[in-house]
């Protein structure tokens, strides 16, 4: 490699900015697509971020409350038929459906239990799909951002071949930026799926034990209220 040849390759700007710039429409497109997905990866990892944290916060909060000794029916009174944390509007369910079991001689309806059961699942599906709405699109990016960006990559050196067949010429300063435009999809392509595969398997695994903690609360309620169905 002659001397004439380095020193133009080194003239070459190889900045971010600048094989973007020099990047085919196409290419471009793929990598603003892969930093659009990142952005919004990265969007739904810090608002799940939040939402978990005030989870676990609001979950440690009702807990100390119903394990206070407190009767059921006066934490019922305070929390009201509509409350805002998950956790109360589990024990809300329940305590809803418990009070629509009994008749006006103060009897139980047939099936009470059952009831109670059902209305608290429920309740905690409504809480389940709020806590993994968005997890589905952190698991699309980690999966398909590698190979829109290998797409991109294929169609850079593609292009940057045909150029090199057209000018007929294989110098460094001629291959080389035409691969790197190339390569930079794949690079961002990486960047947006690493940290959407890593907090997806993180978040998912916090979820399930917020939601493994309401299952087992629901469980525990359930408990008390058939204690008092047997009294």
């Amino acid at each position: 490699m002659n001397t004439e040849t380095l020193a133009a390759a080194q003239e070459i700007d190889f900045s971010m900015l600048a094989l973007f710039l020099r990047a085919t429409f196409t290419v471009k497109l793929v990598m603003i697509g892969l930093l659009v997905m990142s952005f919004w990866s990265w969007a739904i990892i810090i608002r799940k971020h939040i939402m978990y944290r005030e989870a676990r916060a609001e979950a440690d909060t009702f807990d100390r409350a119903f394990w206070s000794g407190e009767p059921l029916d006066e934490l019922f009174e305070k929390i009201g038929p509509t409350p805002e944390g998950q956790s109360e509007k589990i024990f809300a369910a329940g305590m809803i459906e418990w009070r629509r079991s009994h008749r006006s001689d103060g009897g139980l309806i047939a099936g009470a239990q059952s009831r109670i059961d059902r209305a608290m699942d429920v309740a905690i599906a409504r809480e389940s799909e709020s806590l993994n709405s968005g997890l589905s699109f952190l698991a699309t990016v980690g999966s398909t951002a590698p190979f829109i960006g290998l797409f991109g990559t294929v169609f850079g050196i593609m292009h940057a071949f045909t150029e090199i067949a057209a000018t007929k010429n294989t110098d460094l300063a001629t291959v080389a930026p035409g691969i790197a435009e190339a390569l930079m999809a794949t690079g961002i392509g990486l960047v947006a799926a690493i940290p959407a595969v890593v907090f997806y398997n993180k978040l998912n695994a916090d979820s399930e034990r917020i939601l493994g903690g309401y299952e087992a609360f629901a469980d525990e309620f359930a408990t008390i209220l058939s204690r008092q169905l047997d009294a």
